[in-house]
């Protein structure tokens, strides 16, 4: 079945693009068509007899009814591999499409029919990336045929890649999702260990000495845990949706293992609640460190202050230039005046030790 646009569509779009749309369908109607696929964009097929097949053609995989399982995989950035799933044989329902293309999107489960929209979030382990920037991926389900879609690569689709090359091909749709979802977790662990991790190294560092710097680690590591939670937490509900599911999709043996993703998936959103929590303790415990510092550094220039007050009085008065003022005529005053000022020294710490200023 083929999917045609209309004059409209085809009048919508930008430039020289309605030629690529016409020449698509021509050439897919034809026969002719092929398309190459990026090293993101893939498919596999379990044949009946439980031989994989890898596919670098898609215009080359067979019908999903000779097959055990079909899984194809595709990167948005591909605009070949997007036509192709526009308008080509497997052709889905224009919600299908457009919540595998959008631009935005959050964790979910829909039911459509016989077939299911899941929506999947995990951390982004790419080269010079930050893990809480969350790599959305999107999938369209149905008994024995997987559509995946993503727009930056993935480590758990590499995962699942990796099985298939390995000829441990998976058999069904709910197989596949569920051990996905665990792969995806897994890939959580070390992320939510590292934030662990940092503000463990914080606290030991500030009892060594508070410093205003730690201020940003434990600022950035608790928006790190904000914005995880932000994916992780409807995520927890998408996977109990999977396992509540009555689709014949999910078998007995993927629910059992839904529901220990599931229950992963809730200890991660419990150890993200109480790193925010922790970090805030944390920083009012920075900022009490650092304000009792002040303050003692302030109360020893008080106690500094208080000690040269009367000093500073006697050597302002005796400063003057005025006429009477005593010892002016003897040799000995500044030693006689120094040890006076020794002297009201002395007592003023005396004093001040007997009130427990210091």
């Amino acid at each position: 079945m083929m999917r045609l646009y209309t004059t409209r569509s085809i009048q919508n779009q930008l430039g020289m693009w309605w030629k690529y749309d016409i020449y698509f369908i021509l050439s897919y109607a034809l026969g002719t068509l092929k398309i190459t696929m990026t090293p993101n964009t893939f498919a596999y097929q379990l044949s009946i007899n439980e031989e994989v097949s890898s596919f670098s053609d898609l215009a080359h995989i067979s019908g999903t009814e000779n097959a055990l399982f079909t899984w194809i995989h595709i990167d948005i950035n591909d605009d070949a591999s997007v036509k192709w799933l526009r308008n080509g044989e497997y052709a889905l329902d224009d919600l299908v499409i457009n919540a595998l293309l959008a631009d935005e999107t959050r964790p979910r489960y829909t039911g459509i029919g016989d077939g299911a929209i899941v929506i999947l979030r995990g951390v982004n382990l790419n080269e010079n990336a930050d893990p809480e920037d969350m790599i959305s991926i999107r999938l369209w389900i149905t008994k024995n045929f997987v559509i995946s879609v993503q727009r930056r690569p993935l480590k758990a689709i590499r995962d699942m890649r990796d099985r298939f090359d390995k000829d441990k091909p998976l058999k069904s749709s709910g197989e596949f999702v569920a051990l996905l979802v665990h792969r995806l977790l897994e890939r959580m662990s070390p992320t939510l260990v590292s934030l662990d991790d940092t503000l463990d190294h914080i606290e030991e560092q500030m009892m060594e000495r508070a410093d205003a710097a730690f201020r940003e680690h434990i600022t950035h590591a608790r928006r790190q845990a904000l914005i995880l939670r932000r994916y992780i937490a409807p995520q927890r509900d998408v996977i109990g949706n999977l396992k509540m599911s009555d689709l014949d999709i999910i078998t007995a043996q993927s629910k059992q293992s839904l529901q220990e993703s599931y229950n992963q998936n809730t200890k991660f959103v419990e150890d993200l609640d109480a790193l925010r929590e922790r970090g805030a303790i944390v920083r009012d415990e920075l900022a009490t460190a650092i304000s009792d510092r002040l303050n003692k550094n302030m109360y020893i220039l008080s106690v500094i202050s208080a000690i040269f007050l009367p000093l500073g009085f006697l050597t302002g008065l005796l400063g003057v230039n005025i006429g009477g003022i005593p010892g002016t005529e003897n040799q000995n005053a500044f030693y006689i005046f120094s040890s006076i000022m020794i002297f009201l020294t002395a007592i003023q710490i005396f004093i001040f030790k007997k009130l427990k200023w210091f």
